[in-house]
This record gives C-alpha cells, structure tokens and sequence, in this order.
C-alpha cells in the first residue's frame, strides 16, 4: 500500500503488479495498476482489463490470499487459483509460539515439496490430526486452504517450485518499495504508476531475454491437454447446435 494525494488528502491505495508465463515459456509483465483498496470490485475491473486487452488460456493464477481477487479470478478467468504457500506458512507461523514454531515448520513444508498430490493430501491429514489438539486454529487454517494450497499438484512437477508462491515477484516488489519509500507521498495515481513502470520495464526486459521461466517441454503436456479441451467444448457446441 502507498500513499497518494486524492481529492486534498492523503489517502493508501493499493499497487498491484500482474505477470504471465505465455507458451513460449518466459515471463512476462502483463499489468501495472493503482486501486482505492483491494476489493473485489476493484480485482474483476482490473482482470477485465487483462482479458479485453487479450488475455485468454489462463490456467492457474497464483497470489496471496485476498477473497475479493480469489471470487474474481472465477468469475472473470473461470480458473483454479494457487494460495500462495510461503505466504500461508509465514501466517501459520504468527499464529504459534516460538517455542512450537519449529515443530510446526516441520509439519507444513513437506506438504508443499511432496512427490505428487496424492502424498501431500496424506501429509495435511496427518498435520491436521497432529495439530487439532495444540494448535486448533493453524488446524482451522489448513483444512480451510487445503484445496488452494495444493492447486500447483495438477500440474507437471517441474513447474512446482515455479507455481506454489508468488517469490518469483519478491525481488521486483522490494525494488519497488525501496523507490516508493524515498517519495514517501505521491501527488497522484499517476505518478505512481510512472515510478513502478520504471522498475517493471527494466525486469520486464530481463525475463524476455533471459532463460524461459518453464521449459518447453514441459508445457508440451499443458498445451496438448488444453487444445483437446477446445476441441471437445467445440464437438460439444456442434452436437447441440444440431
């Protein structure tokens, strides 16, 4: 959150930052924005945005835990949503004494490196039954995120440590901060904007001429799958047209 001259005062708004894995397999920034708060209103504008601007294919999006994004991804992208795992653990962890905090790390990290869904699935059952009695609420916790926690397991495991947590955005959000942190209060949105697009562009160019974020063939399975499900929602649409 920065602070921005609105309307004669001081107001925080929120600075959201959206990139993409495109086929080819880099990364790439797709949005910068400035919103009032992060509200659900706020989230559906901003991916309708993306979409009228062309974006299409989403298959996961990956973010921290905010319900107004989480029920505007499905409305707008209709696709699954990863929780952001490092994210969640750093939560849990708060949530726990120091002294417990160890035992805790232990019993959630391997739920997110696990060798397929499946074993992860048994390694929440087991965290939740070894948790209900000590740590009720992280339990409360778990069970709640288990689904968005484990989305990233429907895909190739090369793709794991690339999809489980939004790290790969860490670096330019601290570049970021660092540059808003000298400025302190913004005159308007658009100043703000100026400010992080310098930053973005310069990690932009990076990703483009840098090594691919996921290789391609790993995406070979992730592209046959999705060309067979257009081709069956297309047979689909000519068998009730008929």
């Amino acid at each position: 959150m920065e602070k921005v001259r609105d309307g004669g005062r001081v107001v925080r708004k929120a600075l959201v930052l959206a990139y993409g894995v495109h086929e080819s397999g880099y990364r790439e920034v797709i949005a910068l924005d400035v919103g009032e708060a992060e509200t659900e209103a706020f989230w559906r504008s901003f991916l309708r945005s993306l979409v009228e601007r062309g974006l299409s294919g989403v298959q996961l999006v990956v973010s921290d835990a905010h319900a107004g994004l989480k029920k505007a991804i499905g409305q707008v992208l209709g696709c699954p949503w990863q929780r952001c795992t490092v994210h969640f653990l750093r939560e849990a962890l708060g949530h726990a004494r120091r002294e417990q905090q160890p035992m805790l790390a232990a019993l959630l990290r391997p739920i997110f490196s696990a060798d397929s869904s499946e074993q992860a699935r048994e390694l929440v059952g087991d965290a939740l039954e070894r948790l209900r009695k000590p740590l009720p609420k992280i339990a409360g916790l778990l069970a709640e995120a288990e689904e968005d926690l484990l989305a990233f397991y429907a895909f190739p495991t090369e793709h794991s440590p690339k999809l489980r947590s939004t790290n790969p955005l860490e670096r330019v959000n601290r570049e970021i901060g660092r540059r808003t942190d000298v400025v302190g209060i913004f005159p308007n949105d658009r100043s703000l904007i100026r400010l992080a697009a310098s930053v973005v562009i310069e990690q932009n160019d990076e990703w483009l001429v840098g090594h691919r974020n996921l290789s391609n063939h790993s995406l070979e399975a992730l592209l046959d799958q999705e060309r067979k499900q257009n081709d069956n929602r297309e047979e689909t649409r000519e068998l009730t047209a008929a």
